[in-house]
């Protein structure tokens, strides 16, 4: 019972947070349920995935009942991009377990990727705020590739690294790029979980854990949907900011354990 209970508390406070910045919650739920280490790496990163997913779901409804206005051909091509980027990651995933044979170098690559990427998007976050005002239906699709497929290898859903880029390549702002980012989330992981499906199937998962995740991750994407409809974009760059940094601590101490 213990266990349940620790999921569903980190999941809710994580997707809260995570769909108020568009983070997705997968970028604190994966350092912080590896710092745990209850379970091995592919289950956790499983769980992850199944946790963003669901809180995606939640979330994109209440923001669209919140008023948030969508371009729906701009989401269909990052969503086509996410769909086709969400398999390849997770067979780059898989491929990088089998190639190593166990889960101590895969989880450095996670880690490593996670903190230089997570340190390039708090120097743009900080910075000039220079965009791209890209506007090509292939730009979206190809950064939703890069992405989903991004994402899922590491884990972690999305977070910052969308929010970041789809800010630069678009001129979007941070509470509009949110939504997106959400997007791109549910799209990828739903090619990633089909993935797992037909590959190595859930069996292979303790399935039991699902009955804490998925209703966690419900509730935290709908506080995140209702508290991101009450705050303004400076808040949410704050909050932003403010995750950021402590995320790439906890991978940094995290990495520090392997050795």
């Amino acid at each position: 019972m213990g266990i349940y209970l620790i999921y569903f508390v980190i999941i809710v406070l994580s997707n809260t947070i995570g769909a108020v910045s568009g983070m997705g919650g997968g970028v604190i739920i994966k350092p912080v349920l590896d710092t745990f280490g209850i379970h091995s790496l592919a289950a956790i990163t499983f769980y992850s995935s199944v946790a963003v997913f669901t809180m995606s779901i939640s979330s994109t409804y209440k923001q669209l009942k919140n008023g948030i206005k969508v371009n729906w051909s701009q989401s269909l091509f990052i969503s086509i991009g996410s769909v086709i980027g969400g398999v390849a990651g997770n067979k780059l995933f898989v491929f990088l377990l089998d190639f190593y044979g166990n889960e101590r170098e895969v989880q450095l690559i996670q880690i490593v990727l996670t903190v230089v990427s997570l340190g390039l998007v708090l120097i743009y976050t900080l910075g000039s705020g220079k965009t791209l005002q890209l506007k090509q239906p292939v730009a979206y699709l190809l950064v939703g590739l890069f992405l989903g497929g991004f994402s899922t290898l590491l884990g972690i859903g999305g977070g910052p690294i969308n929010v970041s880029l789809l800010v630069f390549c678009f001129g979007l702002t941070m509470k509009d790029a949110t939504v997106y980012s959400i997007i791109t989330i549910f799209f990828s992981q739903l090619a990633k979980l089909v993935e797992v499906g037909f590959s190595t199937g859930f069996g292979i998962y303790d399935l039991t854990m699902l009955f804490a995740i998925i209703p966690a991750a419900l509730i935290g994407g709908y506080l995140g949907g209702v508290l991101s409809g009450k705050i303004s974009d400076k808040a949410v760059s704050k909050i932003f900011v403010v995750v950021v940094i402590g995320v790439i601590f906890i991978n940094i101490i995290n990495g520090i354990k392997l050795f």
